[in-house]
């Protein structure tokens, strides 16, 4: 018989997801409206479950997104001359 935990969604609180991001419960729910984490009205009464894989998911986006741009500002800082060469134009 074929484990059915590996496949299943694993579901975390709201209050889980935003203690492990260190952001309040309003801001979880809203990702999930923005479509940045999935979640889902679960039980009765219904309460938000988010999964468990797109919280992982996330994290990768945002790492991927703060080294893009950790990127774009080392090539700002670059200079010209450190890039281009140390040769001075002549006659202005």
């Amino acid at each position: 018989m074929p484990d059915s935990s590996s496949t299943a969604p694993r579901f975390l609180a709201p209050s889980q997801v935003a203690e492990l991001l260190s952001i309040e419960v309003d801001e979880v729910i809203e990702l999930v409206y923005q479509g940045r984490l999935r979640g889902s009205k679960l039980g009765s009464p219904a309460r938000w479950r988010i999964e468990e894989s797109s919280l992982s998911e996330y994290l990768d986006e945002q790492s991927e997104e703060a080294r893009r741009i950790a990127l774009w500002h080392q090539a700002n800082e670059a200079s010209f001359p450190e890039v281009w060469g140390t040769s001075r134009r002549q006659g202005i």
